[in-house]
C-alpha cells in the first residue's frame, strides 16, 4: 500500500489516490515515476483515469448486490499473504486484520487485480464480476488462491484475490 498525502493534507497508510483532486493525484503519481521504484512507478499515463472508471463500475456492482459503501473509492487489500505485493514498494510491510472485523456489507472482492478482472478477456468466469463475501467463498472453493497457483505470474493476470474496503471505520488509521 503505498503511503501518501490525503486531501486533508495527512501522509500515512489507507490515502487513496482517487480521494485527491484529479490534478494533485496526477502530481502524487508523477513523483512515484520520477523516484522510478516499485510496480507503481510504471503506471501508463492514463492509469488514473482507467482507474476510476473502474472502482465507480466496481461500486456499482456492489451495490447492485446489496452492497452498502459508505466511500466513493475503496481501499485495498488481500485475501491472504500475497509476496509478490511486497515487491512493488521499497519497503513493503504486510498487515494482516481478520475478515470479522470488517462490516460485511461494506467490502467487495474481485478474483484479482480489479484491472485485469474488469478488462482482460480470456473468457474466465470471474471476469467483469464483483463479490459480497459470501459469494467470495465459493469462488475460492472453485479456483482456489491465485497466489498459491500462480505465484510467478505464469498462469495469467491473477495473483491474488482483491479486497475492496468501502468504509473508514474498519481498519487502524495511519
Amino acid at each position: 500500500m503505498a503511503v501518501i498525502r490525503s486531501a486533508n493534507g495527512q501522509y500515512g497508510p489507507f490515502r487513496n489516490l482517487s480521494d485527491l483532486e484529479p490534478e494533485e493525484a496526477e502530481k502524487v503519481l508523477n513523483e512515484i515515476r520520477f523516484q522510478k521504484k516499485g510496480f507503481a512507478s510504471k503506471r501508463s499515463k492514463d492509469y488514473l483515469t482507467i482507474r476510476r472508471s473502474l472502482e465507480l463500475k466496481a461500486r456499482e456492482l456492489f451495490i447492485l448486490k446489496g452492497g452498502k459503501p459508505k466511500l466513493s473509492f475503496p481501499h485495498y487489500m488481500t485475501v491472504g499473504e500475497c509476496p509478490w505485493l511486497l515487491e512493488w514498494f521499497e519497503n513493503g510491510k504486510e498487515l494482516q486484520i481478520p475478515i470479522t472485523d470488517f462490516d460485511p456489507d461494506t467490502i467487495s472482492f474481485t478474483y484479482g487485480d480489479l484491472f485485469p478482472t474488469m478488462r482482460y478477456q480470456d473468457g474466465k468466469i470471474y471476469r467483469s464480476q464483483v463479490y459480497t463475501l459470501n459469494e467470495i467463498y465459493q469462488v475460492i472453493n472453485d479456483f482456489g488462491l491465485p497466489q498459491e497457483w500462480n505465484r510467478e505470474g505464469n498462469n495469467g493476470p491473477d495473483r491474488y484475490i482483491e479486497v475492496q474496503v468501502w468504509d473508514d471505520n474498519h481498519y487502524p488509521h495511519g
